[in-house]
């Protein structure tokens, strides 16, 4: 009896461990499909986050700005573009050919045979300039070597300065003086010379001023706009720039040569001299 009752005990002490095995797996079970659920519900918001980046435009707009402003800055033929109705004209050779219509300046071109160029956009009217293939070729070649020769990386500075006509000499070497040193620091200088007031001064006379000012810089600075009137031909203005690696290099060679010529000359003058003097 005893063996019996032992027997039955064990039997149930099985049975119910087996239930609470039973019981506690369906309470995890329960407790751990919601969690389950969450990622499945995620997937769609996941990817429609990657679709709308996937049709971002900013990164586009960014490029576009960019293509676009290398593409004004370069220097070349614009062919009949021409933006404005009146412009101001220079020639294949440099010269001042004056305002003029676009549509004169169109003839011109398919006259000749040449190309036109956007020398300045800033000023009223802008300058355009006639030129030939081959110009153009050697004009970006030439700026091409002016930006290796920069040892600066960026916008070319430009510094502005404006005085009367009838300026006073010392005032004039102050302001000349100041000129210079831009120019030394790689700085492009706008200078504009109004006419004085109650006083009668022709543009060739401002022009002289202009050119008074360049040749206290020889070897320094050229133009890169030239004299012209602005403010209604009440002012007269132009910009000044400094010279390139190579042009500086050409201008020394230039003055070797132009020294070595006047002493050729100074020697083959003694040597008559001593001819006639036997």
């Amino acid at each position: 009896m005893a063996a019996l009752f032992l027997k039955r005990l064990t039997l149930q002490t099985v049975k119910s461990e087996n239930s609470c095995v039973r019981c506690f797996g369906k309470h995890i079970v329960q407790k751990t499909a919601p969690a389950q659920s969450f990622p499945i519900a995620s997937a769609p918001r996941l990817s429609f986050l990657i679709h709308a980046e996937a049709f971002s435009t900013v990164e586009d707009t960014q490029n576009e700005g960019k293509k676009k402003k290398k593409s004004q800055t370069a220097f070349g033929n614009i062919g009949r573009k021409i933006s404005q109705r009146i412009v101001h004209l220079f020639d294949e050779k440099g010269n001042d050919m004056g305002n003029m219509h676009r549509a004169d300046v169109i003839r011109l071109m398919d006259e000749r045979d040449l190309r036109l160029v956007q020398r300045n956009a800033s000023t009223e009217p802008a300058e355009y300039q006639l030129m030939t293939g081959m110009q153009i070729l050697q004009e970006r070649q030439r700026l091409r070597e002016m930006k290796k020769a920069s040892p600066k990386t960026g916008p070319t500075l430009t510094k502005e300065l404006t005085f009367s006509s009838n300026i006073g000499q010392h005032d004039l070497d102050t302001k000349t003086k100041q000129i210079q040193q831009w120019i030394k620091k790689e700085r492009q200088v706008r200078i504009t010379i109004k006419k004085g007031k109650n006083v009668d001064v022709s543009e060739n006379k401002m022009e002289e001023i202009f050119h008074q000012i360049l040749q206290t810089m020889p070897g320094m600075a050229t133009f890169l706009s030239r004299p012209q009137a602005v403010q209604g031909g009440k002012a007269l203005m132009c910009v000044l720039r400094p010279l390139s690696k190579n042009e500086e290099k050409a201008y020394g060679e230039t003055q070797k040569t132009q020294k070595r010529d006047t002493l050729n000359q100074d020697q083959g003058n003694d040597k008559e001299s001593n001819v006639l003097h036997q």
